[in-house]
């Protein structure tokens, strides 16, 4: 698989970018209030469209089997969708467990986050999110441009004659223009210094 890169310092382009990294911090701080309410840290967990809450890591050990999943491999544990009551316990203690599981999902739903679509920025961005779900796509931005790695090549007059004729295309990013990957590299490299200079 080939790689394309390109920058652009279009304004609309850039916000967008800068858009859906400020909603990246958004649902990180969504997701330590969440693990405040079930006492543990939240996984954030990501697919090839989105980032969403995941497990928590609770501490304790079987006696948590009654509403949660065995732990993963990180030791999160995820809310069953119904609680699982030993055997040989009373017809009362039962409903009590089913009604704490009851309030425990209420919670979970009351303050998990939506789901951050990935997508959905790609989109805006006039990126075809099929050729991105194909061959991957990483976006960042830097100071007032953004930059884009992409599996796939982008051509502004060939996107624009791909849509004269109704063919599919692989989009257009506003302001684009294609970069050498030693200039991509090197601002990918100077946005892990910020990152972590704004970390310390």
């Amino acid at each position: 698989m080939s790689d394309f890169f390109y920058k652009s310092s279009e304004p609309e382009t850039v916000a967008i970018v800068r858009e859906f990294y400020l909603m990246k911090h958004v649902l990180s701080a969504q997701l330590i209030a969440l693990g405040v309410h079930f006492g543990g840290k939240v996984a954030q967990m990501r697919d090839i469209t989105s980032h969403f809450a995941g497990g928590v890591k609770l501490s304790g050990g079987a006696e948590l089997d009654v509403h949660w999943c065995r732990p993963d491999d990180h030791g999160y544990r995820s809310l069953r969708t119904a609680a699982k009551p030993g055997k040989g316990i009373s017809k009362e203690d039962r409903a009590s467990i089913r009604a704490e599981h009851e309030r425990l999902i209420g919670l979970w739903n009351e303050h998990c986050p939506e789901r951050l679509r990935t997508h959905g920025y790609w989109e805006r961005l006039g990126v075809n999110t099929g050729s991105v779900l194909l061959s991957g796509g990483v976006k960042f931005e830097l100071g007032d441009t953004a930059y884009f790695h992409l599996g796939f090549q982008i051509n502004e007059a060939e996107h624009l004659a791909d849509i004269a004729d109704g063919k599919p295309t692989n989009g257009w990013i506003v302001g684009a223009v294609e970069i050498l990957a030693s200039e991509y590299e090197a601002a990918r490299l100077a946005k892990l210094k910020a990152v972590e200079v704004s970390n310390a």
